[in-house]
């Protein structure tokens, strides 16, 4: 009857155990989204009734707030990545769910997000509310990512993790400028240039877009500081034109959401176990040049069984990119252009984020993979079935959190254009791997600003990497 029991109890851990990525476990969704069909998308996320009460809640909500973005219902969307935002300022590990995690793996806790993934929820949240024309309510989300930053830099001591957001700086200077707040706007776009020049050229080698140089230079003017404009002047190797913007005409802002952000797959490293003293052993990777120890308590029997082992396997995240098909776009009116520049890599900062974190995820799945194999190794003293099933158990259940957020782009560019008040519609071509041209319908208003965002999920596809 034990014998029974322990198979039993391994067939059931394993079925929570899957092979599957996570991606790969939600393919109907990720394939719909990839192929723009949105309200499909939307409905595959409906059909599961238990969404808000798994593991997984966190994606759930913000899969729906993209969703529900895209296809225009703002407020809805706005609802579900409040819930997103309060789960995370509520979030606390469950202490069965944390031991399960250790012993087992960590998908078997619930996803609380990667910091970036929590920050990108206020640039949602502030785009939506300016299509809503609420731009209070859009300030407020952007000053609310200043807080997550300051969390960051009371988490995080050293100065080369993403602690500062310059697009979200951007965006406020974006939104103050279109209100007239001009002092307000260049203190926001000097923030910006400065987080672009020194933190985004160092951690992901981006350049100051254009526009945020010609932003700067104006609203300086316009908050009569002539020594800012003379300094920047010479900074950027531009001259501010005030015969350029003509007040008869209204502007567009245009966001370009550009392909789609990594998805997180899993990876293994074969380690050794070198006996160390006091209880202490090794585990080596000569390949890697990697080596982390681990301490067993002295009074733990397992200890020369844990040393006695020669090989394991750990399983890691990582990410895979999903290479950009289009690189470059313009918009266009009669006979006028606009280019739009790159304003926030988000593939470059969640391979950074998970680059900063490596070292504590390598210490955690070692600990874990330790854990197991003490466990079964006592286990096996005691009961020869109960340690071989743990032994299986640790193997088929040694997996990778390989949860994310998967539709949020690669990379979101933007521009800014003076159009009259006639203008109903802009051409925007993209290009790269492959080229296309397409309408967008506006509405300008004179001396007011209008804020567009469009969406290209496209990506080279040929890639398969799930």
């Amino acid at each position: 009857m034990r014998k029974i029991t322990l198979f039993l109890y391994i067939i059931i851990l394993a079925g929570f155990c899957s092979c599957l990525s996570y991606y790969q476990r939600n393919i109907k969704f990720n394939q719909a989204f990839e192929n723009a069909q949105y309200p499909e998308a939307e409905k595959i996320l409906t059909k599961d009734k238990k969404a808000e009460n798994r593991k997984n809640k966190l994606l759930y909500w913000l899969n729906m707030g993209v969703v529900n973005s895209l296809q225009g219902k703002y407020k809805e969307s706005n609802d579900y990545f409040e819930k997103a935002f309060q789960f995370t300022e509520e979030f606390h590990f469950k202490v069965t769910q944390e031991a399960l995690g250790l012993l087992i793996n960590p998908n078997f806790v619930d996803y609380k997000g990667e910091d970036f993934e929590v920050l990108l929820i206020h640039y949602y949240k502030a785009i939506n509310y300016i299509f809503l024309d609420d731009k209070e309510s859009a300030l407020v989300e952007c000053r609310r990512t200043y807080n997550g930053l300051n969390k960051l830099n009371d988490k995080y001591k050293s100065d080369n993790r993403f602690k500062r957001d310059a697009f979200m700086y951007t965006i406020m200077g974006l939104i103050f400028q279109s209100n007239g707040e001009f002092n307000d706007a260049f203190v926001s776009y000097r923030n910006a240039y400065d987080t672009y020049k020194d933190d985004y050229a160092r951690f992901f080698s981006s350049s100051v877009p254009l526009q945020l140089k010609k932003d700067l230079l104006r609203t300086a003017a316009k908050a009569g500081m002539p020594d800012m404009v003379d300094f920047y002047e010479k900074e950027f190797g531009l001259k501010y034109d005030p015969t350029e913007y003509n007040n008869d005409k209204g502007e567009l802002i245009l966001f370009w959401n550009n392909g789609l952000g990594p998805v997180k797959a899993e990876w293994s490293i074969n380690f050794t176990i070198v006996r160390g003293q006091g209880g202490q052993v090794n585990f080596v990777n000569n390949d890697l040049n990697l080596s982390f120890p681990f301490i067993l308590t002295n009074n733990s029997s397992s200890n020369n069984n844990l040393s006695d082992l020669e090989f394991i396997r750990v399983a890691f995240p990582k990410y895979v990119e999903r290479p950009l098909l289009f690189n470059s776009a313009e918009i266009t009116y009669n006979g006028t252009t606009a280019q739009l520049y790159p304003a926030q890599d988000l593939n470059a900062i969640a391979f950074k984020s998970l680059k900063d974190r490596m070292l504590v995820d390598f210490g955690k799945a070692l600990l874990r993979v330790a854990s197991k194999k003490a466990a079964e190794y006592q286990a096996r003293k005691e009961n020869p079935y109960a340690g071989a099933a743990l032994g299986v158990l640790g193997a088929i259940s040694e997996k990778a959190d390989t949860r994310n957020w998967m539709t949020i782009p690669h990379t979101i560019y933007y521009t800014r254009m003076q159009l009259p008040v006639s203008c109903k519609a802009i051409s925007m071509n993209i290009s790269g791997d492959q080229s296309k041209t397409f309408d967008i319908a506006i509405k300008i208003s004179k001396g007011k600003t209008t804020f567009v965002s469009t969406n290209t999920p496209n990506f080279k596809s040929q890639y398969q990497y799930y």
